[in-house]
């Protein structure tokens, strides 16, 4: 495949050309890392941890480069790109601590001893998405590569450059060839032929259900490993007891956040019928002072859209006569921009109610009581994330049980702590990222008998 242009979605400018990726020569970094995962399987779990520590300082010492990159590549406002470069360090020493601590157990039996062992699948595969290149990224590289494993990364066409680096940070803090490559290109050829390869034993994939779907069955033919984050089309559920004045000021946040194009994202609001006049008088303001601009200065808070197809996608999501309840602001002129847009009243068969828009685009709807607010939060295919305020303690219990999802939380909008674990109920994905158990992902367990009878 020939060299792409990677284009900045703010400005509309090239930033760089990067080579491609042919299916021959992913069979080859295969190969590759076949050969490096047998060699880093043996490596002494001690020195293991070390060099993934040193690896974790490495992106530490260049944590500022990855944040511009990610601020070129992608747009991401640069306090965020430097909290994603922080995360990719947090996340790379969060799993340093994992090699010394990958234990097995001894189980009673008759006649002899019984131990389990944690076993490396060998090569994994990553299919890391376009909306956060660095933590997602980070989320199945560090406990793959802590549990013993070879790590091919795929990243997505259009933001490679953070990806590309990282992998060369990884060969300077002494990581051995091979152990880690980044491999970008098109997902129809690099991503493709690690799916099919018989030799690639687990793939992480990260997008659209659609794709997932198509994933899951190539992964079937080889009975391959899997684990799938997708899509989500979350619910912030405000009741009436709740503190309103917070619930709207930060319910923008949990949909703007990276232009919306965010799979957590909360673009359902769903409020209870007595407090909605009020909710959206305290809404408007909020949505309003979202700061909309040039990602490189620190008081942006929302940056452009990736792409004009992605930002063309977005709009028709929104058409002349959608039902505009009020928007915010974005500049003119050069760039991938859309503003923040709150559509009210929408039917429940509305595609900005059903689908996952991936901009920043929210509806709200009215409720009358907690049964209504979970049955409406439920109808949906997806189950990833979701909000629930309110000051009853019981209430919220008793809703976070009942919503389908597998990341809520109360009177906040936090869904994703590298230390806690993170997926999806449903059309949401399959399997666990982040948290303690991780490795059991990336891990086959192994039991032995040793007779004592002899």
């Amino acid at each position: 495949m020939t060299a792409y242009t990677i284009l900045n979605p703010a400005t509309e400018q090239p930033v760089t050309t990067v080579p491609g990726t042919s299916a021959a020569e992913t069979d080859a970094a295969i190969a590759r890392a076949e050969v490096a995962q047998r060699s880093w399987r043996a490596v002494a779990p001690g020195d293991r941890a070390s060099l993934l520590r040193a690896f974790a300082a490495k992106v530490d010492a260049h944590g500022e480069e990855l944040a511009q990159l990610e601020v070129a590549n992608s747009g991401h406002p640069v306090g965020a790109a430097r909290w994603e470069a922080g995360q990719i360090r947090d996340v790379i020493q969060y799993y340093a601590a994992a090699p010394e601590r990958l234990t097995g157990r001894q189980i009673p039996v008759a006649g002899g001893v019984d131990v389990t062992f944690a076993e490396p699948l060998g090569v994994v595969g990553l299919i890391v998405p376009w909306n956060f290149p660095m933590p997602i990224l980070s989320w199945g590289m560090a406990p793959a590569l802590a549990a013993g494993n070879a790590v091919i990364a795929k990243p997505a066409e259009m933001t490679p450059l953070t990806a590309i680096r990282i992998g060369e940070l990884a060969l300077e803090a002494g990581l051995p060839e091979g152990v880690l490559q980044v491999l970008p290109g098109k997902g129809s050829v690099v991503g493709q032929r690690l799916v099919d390869h018989p030799a690639v034993r687990k793939i992480v994939f990260t997008g659209s259900t659609e794709v997932g779907q198509q994933i899951m069955a190539g992964c079937a033919k080889h009975v391959k490993r899997l684990t799938l984050e997708l899509g989500g089309k979350s619910a912030n559920i405000v009741f009436a007891d709740s503190d309103l004045e917070q619930a709207a000021a930060t319910a923008p946040y949990a949909v703007f956040d990276n232009a919306g194009q965010d799979c957590c994202a909360r673009s359902r609001i769903l409020v209870q019928a007595a407090v909605l006049d009020r909710f959206m008088e305290l809404l408007e303001p909020a949505v309003k002072d979202v700061k909309v601009g040039d990602p490189a200065l620190a008081q942006t808070e929302m940056g452009p859209l990736i792409s004009a197809g992605h930002r063309a996608s977005v709009a028709r999501y929104v058409p002349d006569n959608a039902p505009v309840a009020f928007r915010g602001s974005a500049p003119d002129g050069p760039g991938y921009w859309f503003p923040p847009t709150v559509l009210a009243p929408v039917g429940f068969d509305a595609p900005a109610y059903t689908d996952e828009v991936f901009g920043p685009v929210v509806t709200v709807t009215p409720f009358e009581d907690e049964a209504e607010a979970i049955r409406i939060a439920n109808d949906t295919p997806y189950g990833l994330s979701g909000s629930i305020w309110t000051g009853n303690v019981g209430r919220a219990i008793r809703v976070a049980r009942a919503v389908e999802a597998g990341n809520l939380s109360v009177n906040s909008h936090s869904s994703v702590r590298y230390w806690t674990p993170f997926g999806g109920f449903k059309q949401s994905g399959l399997g666990r990222e982040l948290g303690p158990d991780a490795l059991d992902a990336f891990t086959e367990t192994k039991n032995v008998f040793i007779s004592t009878q002899a």
